[in-house]
């Protein structure tokens, strides 16, 4: 996997959603994420996950310094009525890899080979795929989602610093918010600068500015989660 690395270097994605998956009985909850053996993160299946019922999807990232624990709280609590998997990898440095090497590389292509093992094993809708995150995490997403719109139909960013896409594919759908108070990533350089820009992508964008600070309170993540789902 490292040594294709360089197959990544914009960004883009070739796993995707269609081939008939395992349909042997899938254990529920938190699980280890699996790349190659070994453990890239944490994976949620929903209690009423069923092979003949496609699940939605979302990829979920941390910010800087967070484990992956923290992309998976982010919608783990939604994940049971939503009928949702969440996958929460863990970036391989102290952030994502184009934050902590400007480049797309080992974090991108892990995410990659979760992605053909989620496909391969889980029915998805393809109709409901996001990816998002958190501060870093959801800088991240959001380039990564618009480098991958054809794969991603839905990208949830709570409180971006910003957004970075050598390539932009199809129009997914963007929810974004940000706290007015946030000293980390202030909103005016942050997620006000990235929403007009956003549109003029041509975009749809679903943008909530709330009285916090840096954080994702509930009632911004249940509106995520509506948004997504509906």
């Amino acid at each position: 996997m490292v040594a294709a690395e360089h197959n990544y270097k914009t960004g883009r994605l070739t796993a995707r959603p269609g081939a008939i998956p395992d349909s042997s009985k899938k254990s529920s909850g938190v699980q280890p994420l699996l790349v190659q053996e070994q453990k890239a993160g944490l994976l949620y299946v929903p209690q009423q996950y069923e092979p003949v019922k496609p699940a939605a999807l979302a990829v979920m990232l941390h910010g800087a310094g967070a484990a992956a624990a923290q992309g998976l709280s982010l919608l783990r609590s939604y994940a049971d009525e939503s009928n949702m998997l969440v996958v929460a990898p863990a970036a391989t440095a102290y952030s994502w890899d184009i934050i902590a090497s400007r480049k797309f590389g080992p974090d991108i292509a892990i995410l990659e080979e979760a992605l053909h093992a989620v496909f391969e094993n889980f029915a998805i809708n393809s109709e409901r795929i996001a990816i998002g995150g958190f501060s870093d995490g959801a800088s991240y997403a959001l380039s990564v989602g618009l480098t991958n719109g054809d794969l991603f139909t839905h990208i949830i960013a709570f409180s971006p610093g910003f957004v970075h896409t050598p390539e932009n594919r199809g129009k997914p759908k963007v929810y974004l918010s940000h706290g007015i108070h946030d000293p980390v990533l202030p909103i005016d350089p942050c997620g006000r600068r990235i929403v007009p820009q956003l549109k003029r992508l041509g975009l749809e964008v679903n943008y909530k500015e709330f009285d916090g600070r840096h954080e994702v309170p509930a009632d911004i993540a249940q509106a995520a989660v509506t948004w997504f789902m509906s």
